[in-house]
């Protein structure tokens, strides 16, 4: 399954290291972080329970930029 959220982030650096740490989440397959259009796509898992990918991709992300926000 392959989704897209609207992202709040502040600089370009930032976008990028939210993407390698979505990457990282268990359950994600893929994320790409668009700093310009604010947008991030995430490929989720086979079986993967979205809500809970995205609650652990946000307070990933969150880690590294603090004030990063992610709607879903």
């Amino acid at each position: 399954m392959k989704k897209t959220y609207k992202i709040e982030v502040d600089c370009a650096n930032c976008a990028s290291k939210m993407e390698d740490a979505a990457k990282k989440t268990e359950g994600v397959r893929d994320a790409v972080v668009n700093f310009m259009t604010l947008k991030m796509k995430v490929v989720f898992e086979d079986g993967a329970n979205v809500d809970t990918v995205m609650t652990n991709v946000l307070k990933s992300c969150r880690k590294i930029e603090p004030d990063c926000e992610i709607f879903f």
